[in-house]
Formats: structure tokens, C-alpha cells, sequence
């Protein structure tokens, strides 16, 4: 079994990465996380240069951890924003894929790079030009295709050969 989700999929998918890895049992093969949400505190510099968008604003992603989650709760929790894992070690090999023009941006490329420090497989695409939900673009946005196969054929090398 893989996973993988966009946006908050993505963090999803992270967060379920992690918890099978916390509670022994058994992981994904591998990890597909496209402009994945990793952070609820939302202190990224991309969160501020694209505040109001093109697509996706940061004004967007407040509402919606606000609603998502009651006053009061720790946002940093591993649950919530898998950014703020203790360790990312014994995680599945993952493709994080992001868009250049999104508030999720950065937080996405870190993500990614904390999961290489702690000796993760994972390749970072970051997809030049693209914004937010370009996944869902595909049939009027040429190069939202390309990305999309790009991911599938990236995602589908990850997957155990039986």
C-alpha cells in the first residue's frame, strides 16, 4: 500500500506516515505529498510573499486551520503539523511535489528536507510556474500536465516491484 494526498491530503498522508511508524504498524511503501500542508503555525516566507494568492492565499490557509481546529490546541503537534515531528526517521520514501507560486511552498521544500536529513528517501519537485492545485489543472494548463506525469512516473518508481 502507498499514500499520498494534496494539500491537506498531503498533510494527511505525512501525518498517517507518521502515526503507523509511532504505533508499529505497518507503514506505506512509500509517500506521494503534493503542495502537502506540514505546518499549522504558518511561519513560512512563502506563506507571507503569496498572502493574497494567486490561487491559494494565506489568508485561506488561516481559515481553515481555524475551523479545522478548536481554540487552544497545539499547533506544533506531530497530528496537526508534521513539520514539528521530534524525528523524521524510519519514515516511507516520499515525493513531495510543490508548486513555485504557493503559500505551501516553502513549507513543503522543508518538509522535505528535514525528511533527507533524517536519512529519508525523497525527491522535491518543485514545479516552476505552477500554483496551488495545478493537479486539478491539467486539462488547460499545459505544463500542469507534464508535472502531473512527471509525479505519477517519479511516485511510481517508489513503489516495490513484486
Amino acid at each position: 500500500m502507498a499514500i499520498g494526498g494534496a494539500s491537506a491530503g498531503g498533510n494527511l498522508a505525512a501525518v498517517a506516515s507518521l502515526a503507523a511508524r509511532d504505533t508499529g504498524s505497518k507503514p506505506p511503501a512509500s509517500q506521494l505529498l503534493v503542495y502537502p500542508a506540514t505546518d499549522a503555525v504558518r511561519t513560512s516566507a512563502s506563506m507571507r510573499t503569496y498572502a493574497d494568492g494567486p490561487v491559494l492565499h494565506g489568508s485561506h490557509m488561516r481559515w481553515f486551520y481555524d475551523h479545522y481546529l478548536p481554540p487552544g490546541v497545539d499547533r506544533k503537534l506531530d497530528s496537526i503539523s508534521p513539520m514539528f515531528a521530534k524525528t523524521l526517521r524510519a519514515l516511507p520514501p516520499a515525493m513531495v511535489v510543490v508548486a513555485e507560486h504557493d503559500p505551501l511552498h516553502d513549507e513543503g521544500c522543508a518538509y522535505a528536507a528535514r525528511l533527507r536529513e533524517a536519512g529519508g528517501d525523497v525527491e522535491c519537485v518543485v514545479c516552476e510556474g505552477l500554483v496551488h492545485g495545478f493537479f486539478g489543472m491539467t486539462s488547460v494548463v499545459p505544463q500542469a500536465r507534464s508535472q502531473v506525469d512527471r509525479a505519477a512516473a517519479g511516485f511510481g518508481a517508489l513503489l516495490p516491484r513484486q
